[in-house]
């Protein structure tokens, strides 16, 4: 039977209890920094050699789709009532709202050094120092809303125009691709400051600290704001009966994008999954 993903909003007390205990225990066995390394390791931009898939790619949707299932098994095998709840950045669109209360996420981090310190995944709490990074960084930071140079989160109607979008991506299948769902809600734009970033990239500009980067995973509203996102491709899919994940052929060999990106049926590393297999995840599980 499926089970139901619900806005991070109604959780009741108990709920949010269960749910950071489960994503401590994951932490607690070490399985948590292996999803931080496999989110660096798989984070290759346009500029990079080689294959790219959780970023910049047609398979941004279906590779973070598994991803957060992983995850998700992890705490169900901690507590077989928890899933992944989904933060709704249109609604809940300050720094005390949603996610950032002292039961669940903890809130902003200080000034100074942006460290946070309220919450269960504070650093002085002694259960969430970040082992896995591209600094050295030891304890959790965030800077919502950039207090310095202030941002703010995406709009409904800027989430609007990207579920408008009737093709799924396209062409050159990358971040300068200028037609397609994919990459108008993953948000790379053009232009320089909160301009350049849609959707999905300003929410991470928006949050700040470690979330700015490939060792995002480590603040947990990572998974909370990637359950919203994963939720549109479901609304998108459901508004264009039919639409369907695009590349479907891999690009051919005179193509700059050759070997470079993961076309329908191909397998998405680094799981035995291809983004077809993906497309319908209702028997898994369905948003409330």
């Amino acid at each position: 039977m499926a089970y139901t993903r619900k806005d991070v909003s109604t959780l009741t007390r108990a709920e949010r209890r269960r749910f950071v205990k489960a994503m401590l225990e994951v932490k607690r066995r070490g399985e948590y920094d292996e999803f931080v390394r496999m989110h660096i390791d798989h984070y290759v931009s346009d500029g990079e050699d080689g294959l790219r898939t959780a970023h910049m790619a047609p398979s941004f949707f279906p590779w973070h789709r598994q991803f957060l299932l992983d995850l998700e098994r992890a705490l169900r095998r901690v507590d077989a009532s928890v899933t992944l709840p989904y933060w709704d950045w249109t609604k809940d669109r300050t720094a005390t709202s949603g996610p950032w209360t002292a039961d669940l996420l903890g809130g902003n981090g200080r000034r100074s050094d942006h460290r946070v310190t309220t919450g269960p995944f504070a650093y002085a709490g002694g259960n969430w120092t970040l082992k896995e990074g591209v600094t050295d960084g030891k304890f959790l930071t965030r800077d919502l809303g950039r207090a310095r140079d202030p941002i703010a989160l995406p709009t409904k109607g800027e989430l609007e125009s990207a579920l408008r979008e009737s093709v799924y991506d396209s062409a050159p299948w990358d971040s300068t691709s200028a037609k397609g769902f994919r990459n108008r809600l993953e948000g790379w734009g053009t232009g320089r400051g909160s301009v350049a970033w849609r959707n999905h990239n300003r929410v991470h500009r928006w949050v700040g600290g470690v979330m700015v980067g490939g060792a995002s995973v480590n603040d947990p509203v990572f998974w909370l704001h990637h359950a919203f996102v994963d939720l549109q491709w479901s609304r998108w899919q459901q508004r264009h009966r039919g639409a369907r994940y695009q590349p479907a052929r891999p690009p051919g060999p005179r193509s700059e994008q050759h070997k470079r990106i993961v076309a329908r049926h191909e397998k998405l590393p680094p799981w035995d999954v291809t983004p077809d297999q993906l497309e319908d995840v209702g028997r898994i599980y369905r948003y409330a």
